[in-house]
């Protein structure tokens, strides 16, 4: 698939790896995806399908249950309650997702909506494609470290229980999947999942600031990219997000699949989603690109 040459201007682009010095997290943080992208490149000579089993649930668990209902409808955004016992179940397998405590993601995430594509934002394209994809991630000088965004979070013990024991949670689970399944395991169950799910989490970032198309008036670079829709449970239309931040559904026509507003609507089914927010009639007017006769 080519893609085309997207029309965003490079206001200030950003080289967070030359010409300044690097902090020790900034040093920590390129270790470690070093350390995972080389595990991960082990996959194909550990292959079996035990192995490709456990990283493909995994992606849902981590990725789906964790990331996007959890950590980014549900926390960030609070377009839906569930049960307490429920939340955090998921806000825990979004742990397990290795991108941060659930404190460390909402607060960046609220930044990015609060400063989308300004030179506020964690991760915006107008400092080049790389730099709202990762390179963000080593650019600890100048992202918000301030966490006066998250107070919410930050008042209820499990999650500052979760941000203090954050890397315990993780050799569990590796020690977990050794045991299932020896090395094999850790490569796919770790390696090959987290690296997978890193970079789809990243596109709904770069990608979907760059590539497709502008449905709503926003003012800002998003845009709704269907394939990066179908890699990320729905996080692709994200010029419907950034339309309509609050709305627990992303895929607004019944064409646009959403596989996390779909895992939303079950629990509602059940009686354990609550107080769903949707987008209105009067908001999408609001938001509809104006129209001359």
């Amino acid at each position: 698939m080519t893609l085309p040459v997207p029309d965003v201007v490079v206001k200030k682009k950003s080289n967070v790896f030359w010409g300044r010095k690097c902090n020790s997290v900034d040093i920590g943080i390129a270790c470690w995806l070093g350390a995972i992208h080389l595990l991960c490149a082990l996959g194909p000579f550990t292959f079996n399908w035990g192995a490709f089993g456990v990283a493909l649930g995994l992606y849902v668990i981590t990725g789906l249950l964790g990331i996007t209902l959890s950590f980014h409808r549900n926390l960030s955004h609070k377009s839906f309650k569930l049960p307490k016992w429920l939340e955090y179940f998921f806000a825990y397998c979004g742990t397990l997702a290795l991108q941060g405590n659930a404190i460390e993601w909402v607060s960046t995430h609220r930044y990015h909506h609060q400063f989308v594509d300004s030179e506020k934002d964690p991760h915006s394209p107008i400092e080049g494609f790389w730099f709202s994809h990762m390179g963000w991630l080593f650019d600890t000088d100048q992202r918000y470290r301030e966490r006066n965004n998250v107070k919410d979070l930050e008042k209820q013990p499990f999650y500052k229980f979760l941000e203090k024991t954050y890397m315990l949670h993780q050799l569990a689970l590796g020690a977990l999947l050794y045991a299932m399944g020896g090395f094999p395991y850790i490569v796919w169950g770790v390696g090959v999942r987290t690296v997978w799910v890193y970079h789809i989490t990243w596109l709904v970032n770069s990608a979907c600031h760059l590539w497709g198309k502008q449905v709503w008036n926003t003012g800002d670079l998003s845009r709704n990219n269907w394939w990066v829709a179908v890699l990320a449970f729905g996080e692709g239309w994200h010029n419907n997000h950034h339309a309509f931040e609050h709305s627990a559904r992303h895929g607004l026509e019944w064409w646009q699949i959403d596989m996390t507003w779909y895992a939303i609507r079950v629990l509602e089914a059940l009686g354990l989603a609550t107080n769903i927010k949707l987008s209105t009639p009067p908001q999408k007017q609001k938001m509809a690109f104006a129209t001359f006769n």
